[in-house]
């Protein structure tokens, strides 16, 4: 129920943290993962990685390096996915940015407007290049990495926080247009987990200790712990989860 072999799968911000899981997850399980993010050595690194899996039946890696920012790079993410691999089956946004800590009463309208474009907008974007294809076969599966972030406020991430809501609100909406086309979007919350790009906060020994205070598991997640969900929504075994936003935090939105 969870295989994917034969499946092509593009992931955005794929080559470390949380978007390396999920890629790491679903080429094990026979996917062939497209690695992009900006730096091009890091997203090789990973693909190598994936590529030398002693796993029998896991799938392959390529490099496709793309800034989200720009439409243009978009395009020919998905482009030269498909000159390499062929059809898009799975999508995963996972690529988001977040370059302003404080209150959001002092944040410039340049960082407002750059994590509304890269944690919103860009999302919008890949979903309707890809889309069309899914409908046409009348399959696929669109997975957006939000965040608790969009559950709660913050005194400290809002505009984060805003683009997180913003993108439970688009997967349900492309979820309600396109499941009659047996395409399936959903979102995973994660909680405060041990990557590069939640540094500043579980680096901050108040946050981490407020953060572990408050979850029931009395820890922050570890970057693997998600990549089997995602394996679950775009696999078989998630064929009737349509609309959802899946929490991964430890409890801590209890």
């Amino acid at each position: 129920m969870f295989d994917l072999t034969g499946k092509n799968a593009v992931i955005t911000g794929s080559s470390k943290g949380i978007g390396k899981s999920i890629a790491m997850a679903m080429a094990m399980q026979g996917a062939n993962v497209v690695i992009s993010s900006r730096k091009v050595d890091v997203c090789e690194a990973t693909a190598e990685e994936i590529n030398n899996l002693d796993t029998e039946g896991a799938g392959k890696a390529i490099v496709i390096p793309c800034n989200i920012s720009d439409k243009t790079a978009l395009e020919m993410l998905v482009e030269e996915t498909r000159s390499q691999l062929g059809q898009i089956d799975i999508l995963v946004c996972n690529a988001a940015t977040n370059p302003y800590f404080g209150s959001i009463k002092d944040i410039s309208d340049d960082a407002f407007e750059k994590i509304m474009n890269n944690n919103i907008k860009s999302n919008h974007n890949l979903c309707q290049m890809v889309i069309p294809e899914m409908m046409e076969r009348k399959d696929g599966s669109i997975i957006i990495v939000s965040s608790i972030g969009g559950l709660n406020a913050s005194p400290v991430i809002g505009a984060y926080n805003i683009s997180k809501a913003a993108d439970i609100m688009l997967v349900k909406n492309y979820a309600l247009e396109f499941g009659q086309y047996n395409i399936r979007t959903n979102a995973i919350a994660p909680g405060l987990f041990k990557t590069d790009f939640a540094k500043a906060l579980w680096e901050n020994p108040e946050i981490l200790k407020q953060s572990t205070a408050t979850c029931p598991m009395k820890r922050i997640g570890e970057p693997d712990e998600i990549g089997g969900a995602a394996v679950f929504l775009a696999s078989q075994a998630g064929s009737f989860v349509n609309g959802h936003t899946l929490v991964i935090d430890g409890g801590t939105v209890v």
